[in-house]
């Protein structure tokens, strides 16, 4: 089994796969913020053409994977930022232009669709060590930008408005978000392919918000995440018959839907305390169940809530609203 782990290809799958997963989430968690989820399936179809590009001209194809993919992102920003269309209609456009733009330029090259197998559902085993040094290079530069360049990233993610009354230039750093995801589904596409490239960059990120209470936080535990369920994912490959990458998110997803359930508890119990400063809303001695009116000297605890008062009960709040009551 040892030499299995430690051999030549697997290191370079290793070293890969961990890259992508620390790379991928990190930007991933602005997408979410932004509620650009699918950017990442946009532009891994945009690499298409990219691709393809590669094959026709000899080129190497992750090079134009990586040029094409900022100059896509580019342009689904300036679509965006032009208010000619919205961010899913500019999404859809390069999306279904990617596709179409990569299967004419595969076929001029001479080549049929299966070369274009290993970039859409990856091939991490195949990854040579001069692919892996592009990897890491390219991982370290998103990563140094989105640590250091994270308070002004963030104020852009959380709202773009509110970030341009206090002088940031919002078109700056959106442009430099898309970038990012372009560069980060270049990388991505040797390790769980094109097809499946935004999985890794979203799942993660949804795994950690049940649980993180701060942005920093939820980014800081989603590359945790990531880099957990690559290597999980890959070293599984070395010992079941499954390609790389669908494993890799296979793994991500059961991640999540393990801690679906106490993220569910954690959010229900957190929504409860969010009024109390101190103390244990839940731990306030109330007979159960209730026979008469809610109201001051009830004895249960009253909160504020809007233009009425809910009142802790049995572990959630409810308040009078004509002849019955409202959970919240």
């Amino acid at each position: 089994m040892l030499d299995v782990l430690t051999s030549p290809l697997m290191l370079r799958a290793l070293i890969a796969a961990a890259v992508t997963g620390l790379a991928a989430p990190t930007v991933g968690t602005y997408l979410v913020q932004r509620r650009l989820s699918l950017l990442g399936d946009g532009i891994g179809h945009i690499c298409v053409t990219g691709v393809a590009l590669g094959l026709l001209t000899g080129t190497s194809p992750t090079f134009t994977a990586v040029v094409v993919a900022v100059l896509g992102a580019l342009l689904i920003e300036a679509i965006r930022t032009s208010g000619k269309a919205t961010a899913d209609v500019a999404l859809a456009l390069l999306f279904y232009g990617g596709i179409a733009g990569g299967l004419v330029l595969i076929s001029l090259a001479g080549n049929g669709v299966f070369a274009l197998q290993g970039y859409l559902f990856g091939s991490i085993t195949a990854i040579s060590w001069s692919d892996v040094t592009v990897s890491v290079l390219l991982a370290a530069v998103i990563m140094v930008l989105s640590v250091f360049l994270l308070p002004q990233l963030f104020a852009v993610a959380n709202d773009e408005d509110f970030a341009r009354t206090t002088g940031i230039p919002v078109r700056l750093y959106t442009t430099l978000i898309s970038v990012l995801a372009a560069v980060s589904v270049s990388i991505a596409m040797r390790t769980v392919g094109l097809l499946l490239v935004s999985a890794l960059m979203i799942i993660p990120v949804a795994t950690a918000q049940q649980f993180a209470r701060s942005f920093r936080l939820t980014m800081l535990a989603a590359t945790v995440l990531g880099v957990l369920a690559a290597l999980i994912g890959v070293t599984t490959t070395a010992f079941v018959d499954a390609p790389p990458g669908p494993m890799i998110v296979l793994v991500a997803l059961a991640g999540f839907a393990i801690t679906a359930p106490i993220g569910l508890v954690v959010q229900r119990r957190r929504k409860v305390m969010v009024p109390f400063a101190d103390g244990d809303p839940l731990a306030t001695p109330v007979e159960e169940p209730h026979q008469h009116e809610h109201g001051p000297g009830c004895g249960h605890t009253a909160v504020e809530h809007g233009d009425h008062v809910d009142y802790i009960h049995d572990g959630h709040r409810h308040a009078v609203h004509g002849g019955h009551y409202d959970e919240h």
